[in-house]
Order: structure tokens, then C-alpha cells, then sequence
């Protein structure tokens, strides 16, 4: 039955014919920051290209598009949307705001960002899963209070899949950090996806 199919195959193809879509084919965009983009790490072990092997595991046809800029904020991730968009993604991982952060930008500022990104993916019927990020001390307590209160509040009002902190275990691990302290090495990227992983499978099954 095998090689049957196997020759159908190599006959449409002949024919210049593509075989449909299986089931599980599917398309997510990782829109995010240099945590995303892999900065300083191999090629690959940026977080997509070992989130695509994770998911493969269980979705051998799933792709998981690696839409990282390094230094890119909120307001850069909604000046992306339309690259996004145009990629008519099954699904969107938003991960942005650590930049923001390191910035001091008004988190309001960065709510408005965020929300324009989810709503126009939304708007398209493209689900989102959220990655959040935490501010640094040194913007003091009402500060990081508000910036991470932003996070909560969009996944309460767009009902969305939430994973609070993509540094969760990792952040400020000299074990799972490169030298700057700030991003992830390859522990720690195994380390996220170890923690996030799963979510996120969770999250592609419902698609």
C-alpha cells in the first residue's frame, strides 16, 4: 500500500501536480526580539528553529518561522504586521516587550503596540499565543508592577493562551546565560523550551 502511494506521488509530480495539505500541516510565526531572532547563538539553536524540532516530534509538517529582530520593540513588532500577515500564518507566538523594558518605555505605550498586533491577527483569524516579559529593577516597583500588568490584561481580554515569562528559571542564571547575562545559551534556550514547550503544543493541537 506503501509504494502505491509512493508512485501516485511520483506521478502527480510528474505531472507537475502537488499533492493536498495533510492534516496536520501548519505555519506558526515567532514575532519577536533577539531572544527570538537567537542572538549569539548557532544558527540552529535559535528558539523557533528548537521549538519547530519540538513540535515536529508530534507535527512532522508544522514550520515555525523565526520573525526575531534583534533590539525590536513592541512599536517595531507592530511596524512588522503586515510582513506577518502576508505569511497567512496558522498561528502567531508574540513575543516582544523585553526591549521596552531595557528602554524604560511607557508600558502604555506598549499595551497599544501589543494590542494593534494581536487584534489585526485576530482580525484575520490568526490565534495568538502570548510570551510575556518582566522589567528589570531598576525601573523601580510601580514601574515593573504596571509593565507586567499589561500582559495579564491583554490575555484576559482577548481570551489568549499566556506563557508570563519566556526567561521563566533562566533569567540571571550564569548557567543558561551567555556572558551579557541577558540571553539565553544553548541550556538555556533547552531550558525554555523545556518549561514553554509544552504550552505551545497545547496550543498548535487547537489550531
Amino acid at each position: 500500500m506503501i509504494i502505491i502511494k509512493l508512485l501516485q506521488a511520483i506521478f502527480l509530480l510528474m505531472l507537475g501536480l502537488t499533492l493536498p495539505a495533510l492534516a496536520n500541516d501548519k505555519k506558526i510565526i515567532m514575532l519577536g526580539d533577539s531572544l527570538t531572532a537567537g542572538y549569539g547563538l548557532p544558527a540552529d539553536w535559535a528558539l523557533p528553529v528548537k521549538l519547530n524540532d519540538y513540535l515536529q516530534k508530534t507535527f512532522p509538517n508544522i514550520v515555525v518561522i523565526n520573525q526575531g529582530l534583534s533590539g525590536d520593540t513592541s512599536g517595531g513588532g507592530a511596524a512588522r504586521i503586515g510582513e506577518s500577515l502576508s505569511q497567512q500564518p496558522d498561528g502567531l507566538i508574540l513575543a516582544l516587550g523585553a526591549n521596552d523594558a531595557l528602554r524604560g518605555l511607557p508600558p502604555s505605550l506598549m499595551r497599544d503596540n501589543l494590542s494593534k498586533i494581536i487584534e489585526a491577527h485576530l482580525a484575520k483569524n490568526i490565534p495568538v499565543f502570548l510570551v510575556g516579559a518582566r522589567a528589570p529593577n531598576n525601573w523601580g516597583p510601580s514601574y515593573g508592577a504596571e509593565f507586567d500588568q499589561v500582559f495579564t490584561d491583554l490575555a484576559n481580554q482577548h481570551d489568549l493562551p499566556f506563557y508570563p515569562f519566556l526567561l521563566e528559571g533562566v533569567a540571571l542564571d550564569p548557567e543558561l546565560n551567555q556572558g551579557d547575562m541577558m540571553h539565553p545559551n544553548q541550556k538555556g534556550v533547552a531550558e525554555i523550551m523545556s518549561r514553554m514547550g509544552p504550552a505551545i503544543l497545547e496550543f498548535v493541537r487547537a489550531l
